[in-house]
């Protein structure tokens, strides 16, 4: 949760610039963001001056950690963030190798294993 030492209560509207800086984040990536996440829509003033609810804050630090920790492309946390499926969750879970394995499976293999090195040794 972005930490700010501004004097506000918690539930204050923050302007672009103390939310980049409470959460690390230049201000041009989040006006960036905000054209690419059609869900991030901060209250704009006159004069086009962005005002971020805590609602926005916290829309912005799930769109960070989806991006730029989890690795993320924009279009797949686009998704994530609309709750559809994830495709990189949907090509792990079609990958054979990192499926989970049945016991009863790897001792049947185990005992072909063992059938074969039998056979060849014979």
């Amino acid at each position: 949760m972005a930490e700010f030492d501004d004097g506000k209560e918690e539930g204050a509207l923050r302007t672009i610039g103390e939310v980049a800086r409470a959460t690390g984040i230049k201000a041009h990536v989040l006006r960036y963001w905000e054209q690419q996440f059609p869900m991030l829509k901060p209250l704009t003033r006159s004069g086009g001056r962005r005002y971020y609810r805590p609602e926005d804050v916290a829309l912005v630090e799930r769109i960070d950690a989806l991006v730029n920790r989890q690795g993320y492309t924009l279009k797949g946390a686009k998704a994530a963030l609309k709750g559809a499926p994830d495709p990189q969750a949907a090509a792990q879970a079609a990958d054979p190798r990192t499926a989970p394995v049945d016991g009863d499976l790897v001792a049947r293999l185990k005992s072909i294993r063992a059938d074969l090195a039998a056979a060849l040794a014979a």
